[in-house]
Formats: structure tokens, sequence, C-alpha cells
């Protein structure tokens, strides 16, 4: 979609490759954050979403072709990424993965645009850590990535950080950085329905080995052993195929699971409305260096929506929740079930509501920045 230039507006273009047009962070978060002053208007580029959000204000969308996650197409979707960003001319620029990295430094070069870096991974940690790559080429991956991260970082304006802990990890921003924590933006009207006849438990967002689905399908079964009236609902998006098969493996003998999304995106208004249907939010990470100092985007949803939460019990996320009894801690490799029922019975959960979880308090720190950034000379 082309658009001619609102008039008095300037314009900001939020590019991913993979990220969808509708990802939550790049379009509910700092898209309609900054539509929402009437003095920007707002291009998202990105991977197709399963549905083009509707009736939006100054936001307008320009998906990529759609491409496999590993394949020859998507080595070519920075350069559909720039034409793209050729035809809009924005005023600033804001990439949130390394692969565009270069062609935002030739928009600056070029145009002058002001640029900025989202950073939303460690991505040195994840391609040496994860099996998202053959084990073989994960190291000089890792390498060549960090490399390009150190060597433009000069040239970029600012850097957002979507993680607290990146601030220890990526040390090399220097003074050009600000951490905007992916709380959750909730919206109008939401509210939870959950039946008091079943107890159903909500595993969202990316199915993966690293966010302990497969761990979580197991409490969920050894719950359901005491509790008949369980149920586990699995959806989100799952990048690999083997995983994704493994997963149905995993359930397919078991009705009381099911699984939405899988080998599709899933928008999320339909994850707001399974954590309104739903009695307990899942969430795991089994240990690894490159989630340690991670906080789950889901850890806040679920606490924003005040769903109750059956959480790991590591203490920088039990902090969290702790102040409005918003979970009940334990050991995910090694569950107590009869005791967690038990807690689970007992318990009053969100006695007060949370603060300190909600998208709004990063809001205004993003409008600083970008306020701030467009004045640069």
């Amino acid at each position: 979609m082309e658009s001619k230039p609102a008039v008095g507006k300037k314009r900001i273009l939020l590019a991913s490759v993979l990220k969808p047009i509708d990802d939550t962070r790049m379009f509910e978060k700092l898209g309609k954050s900054l539509s929402a002053t009437g003095i920007y208007e707002v291009f998202i580029v990105g991977f197709p979403a399963k549905k083009t959000p509707n009736n939006t204000n100054n936001i307008h969308f320009l998906p990529l072709q759609h491409f496999k996650r590993l394949s020859f197409r998507r080595l070519w979707a920075p350069l559909n990424v720039l034409k793209k960003m050729l035809k809009v001319k924005p005023d600033i620029l804001i990439v949130n993965t390394h692969e565009l990295l270069i062609v935002a430094i030739l928009n600056r070069i070029l145009f002058g645009t002001k640029i900025v870096y989202d950073i939303q991974e460690n991505y040195w940690r994840n391609i040496l850590y994860t099996d998202a790559f053959p084990k073989p080429l994960r190291p000089a991956l890792a390498i060549w990535v960090r490399l390009k991260e150190v060597i433009t970082s000069p040239l970029f304006h600012w850097n957002l950080l979507a993680e607290k802990g990146y601030e220890k990890e990526m040390s090399f921003f220097g003074g050009k950085a600000t951490t905007l924590e992916n709380k959750v933006s909730i919206p109008r009207g939401f509210f939870r329905d959950a039946s008091k006849t079943q107890f159903k438990l909500l595993f969202s967002g990316t199915l993966a080995e690293g966010t302990g689905v497969f761990e979580s399908i197991e409490l969920a079964k050894k719950l359901k052993a005491l509790e008949p009236t369980v149920q586990l609902l699995l959806i989100g998006y799952c990048a690999k195929g083997n995983t994704l098969e493994r997963i149905r493996k995993e359930i397919e003998s078991f009705p009381f699971i099911n699984l939405v999304g899988g080998d599709v995106l899933v928008p999320h208004a339909e994850i707001l409305r399974a954590i309104s249907t739903c009695n307990f939010g899942l969430i795991y990470y089994p240990p690894s260096p490159d989630t340690t100092n991670s906080i789950p985007t889901k850890l806040y949803e679920y606490l924003g929506c005040q769903l109750p939460i059956l959480l790991h019990d590591y203490k920088p996320w039990s902090e969290i929740t702790a102040p409005f009894k918003g979970s009940i801690n334990l050991n995910f490799a090694n569950p107590n079930v009869e005791a967690i029922l038990d807690q689970i019975r007992s318990t009053t959960f969100y006695e007060k509501a949370p603060s300190n979880v909600i998208w709004e308090s990063e809001e205004q720190k993003l409008l600083e920045i970008i306020g701030r950034v467009l004045k640069v000379g």
C-alpha cells in the first residue's frame, strides 16, 4: 500500500523481516502509541499476517511476500524491505532485526534518515545456545551478527531494549540506549470470563523447547490424573517443523489438550481471547544461557489481565508476581501435583490489581525518545 504523506506529519517506518505486520510490539505498542499522538504517520513493513488489521488511524501496512523462515527468499527480504523504505521515504526508521542494520545505515547515508534499532532479542545468545541453526554454523553466525551490531551501533541515533537484561548483555550500545519493556497493552473492554466448573490451563506464545512447551504438557497430564476437569490450550506459532510434529505426537492421545496455531501465526487478539476464558497460565523456560535474564512477555500479559499463573519458581519472575498474589510457584521439572492443587483451591489471587505491568508506563519514554531523535541535526 502506498500513501501520500499527511500534511505536516512526520513519517515513521517500523520494519521487520520475520515479525508479522500485526506484531504485538511493532504494531500494538510502538505503532499505536506513535500514531495516537496525531503528529506522526506510521508505516509498518513485516511478514504477512493472518489478517491485516483494519480501522487503524494513521497506520499503513506494507506486508512482504510470504517466504519460509529458512529459505533463499529470506536472504532477499532485506532488499524487499529497502524497496518499501525508498517508497515511503520516512523521517525516522525503526528496525527490529540485525538483518536490516545495513539497509538502515544506507538510508541514513543516502537520505539522512534518522535510524533506531529496536533490540527484541540477544541474537548472539539465541544463535549460540538454541537449535535454530545447525550446530557447526552457530559460532560463525553468532560472531557475524554481533560484529554487525557492534560496528553499526555508532551510526544509529538510538537503541531500544526490550529486556532490562540487555543493558548488561549488550553494553556496547553505551549511553545511546533506553529499555522499553514488553509490558501488556490491554484493549478497551477486555474482561475475563473463565468457567468456574472447569480447570482450563493456557500455554500461549512461541511453541518451542526453549519456552517450556513440553514440560507444560507433562504438567497438564499430571494435573489431569488428579483433577478430571483439567484442560490445556496451546496457542501460538511453532517455527520448527520437527518440534511441531513432536508436540502433535505428545498430545494426539489426549483430547483434553487442544492446539491452536502451530504452523500459522496467531493474531494477538486471539491470544487475549484465550486469556479471557482460561483459569491459569503456564510459564516455564528450561534453564539456558539465552533466557537467563529474560522476562517472558506473557508474564506481563497474564498479570495485566489478572490471569492466575502456574509459574516456574525463578526468583526474578516470582518477585514480579508476589506483590499481587499473581502466581503459584513450582518446580516444573519435578512438580508436586497434590500440593499445587491444594494451593490452587486455597489461594485468593489478585487481592489488588497489578501495577507497572501495562505498556502505558513505557509509552511516554518512547515518545520522548522519538521526539528527541527527530530534532537531531
